[in-house]
């Protein structure tokens, strides 16, 4: 793979393999006042600069929308399902999404009709695809590997129904957030957990995950974790994503915690050196939750490079 530097603004983006791929990037305004938020981790605040940007409110016009079903036994097995309601004889591929939430909170929709993180499935379905937005088991009570447990159950799920509501199960492309993509990370990582042969995916999409748990702040990740650090390392999906030949996309924002910006390159650098370089991205202007709410908007920035990964494949 090449690398192909596109500057934008203050910053780079550097995207593996897209030669060429056009870059949007954050309004001037915007990117202020998300500096000046700075490099912390503010829901509500950024949802504040995002809300009123998304594109559509419910009702959503010629989307079907099919909100919690079950995909397990749990309370928290639930997938919202979106598909355009126009009949067609393609199947779509499939935008699989895990939310983040710090292990602990989180759910596949803000409270009071929020547009996050319908956002992503509506932009899902307006580029083409199917969109499952899932949910699962939360920290403290349900620890490692409670995760890719519940992914493993999901693309099952996924695997089995899609092609009822017009997806292919053959071009699955499962998409984590911060405690998501560390979720998703695992679940590649550790063929245990597939329940579909070959794990069910023809892509993953990692945003600001973990993936080397030995280098990241115990605090972060003991609630799910454990207290043990001598499991660290058996827990940390690096060592079995490297292994993976699945191809991954794996990307940041400027504004992260600098641990989320560690993290990205630890990964890059060690599938890089195995041979198995994935499309990496970093987001100028971009903060740890500007980098999802601002998908489906105004500014393109990260949504053009996630869908640039999924039409390569």
């Amino acid at each position: 793979m090449t690398l192909v530097p596109v500057a934008i603004g203050a910053g780079l983006i550097a995207l593996l393999g897209i030669a060429g791929a056009a870059q949007a990037q954050v309004t001037p305004e915007i990117a202020e006042k998300l500096k000046s938020i700075g490099r912390v981790i503010n829901p509500v605040a950024t949802a504040t600069l995002y809300a009123g940007r998304v594109v559509e409110k419910e009702p959503y016009a010629s989307v079907a929308v099919k909100r919690d079903v079950k995909y397990g036994d749990n309370e928290r097995h639930l997938l919202d399902v979106f598909t355009p309601e126009a009949a067609s004889t393609a199947l779509r591929p499939v935008f699989l999404f895990v939310h983040g939430g710090a292990f602990v909170a989180g759910n596949k929709r803000g409270p009071n009709a929020s547009p996050f993180y319908d956002n992503m499935m509506l932009w899902a379905v307006r580029n083409g695809m199917v969109g499952v937005n899932m949910t699962y088991r939360l920290a403290p009570q349900n620890k490692w590997p409670a995760g890719p447990e519940d992914l493993g159950l999901a693309v099952k799920w996924v695997n089995r129904e899609i092609a009822a509501l017009g997806g292919d199960p053959k071009k699955v492309f499962m998409m984590g957030h911060s405690a998501g993509a560390a979720h998703a990370a695992g679940y590649i990582a550790n063929e245990q957990f597939h329940q579909v042969a070959g794990g069910g995916l023809a892509g993953a999409l990692l945003l600001s995950g973990l993936y080397d748990l030995v280098t990241v702040p115990n605090s972060t990740v003991n609630s799910y974790y454990g207290d043990d650090l001598s499991k660290r390392p058996e827990q940390s999906p690096l060592s079995g994503m490297v292994k993976s030949t699945l191809p991954m996309w794996i990307a940041h924002a400027e504004l992260d915690p600098p641990y989320f910006v560690g993290q990205a390159i630890l990964a890059k650098d060690g599938l890089c050196k195995a041979g198995r370089c994935p499309v990496f991205a970093s987001f100028p202007g971009h903060s740890h939750m500007s980098e999802v709410y601002a998908v489906h908007t105004d500014d393109k920035s990260v949504a053009e490079a996630m869908l640039a990964f999924i039409k390569a494949r």
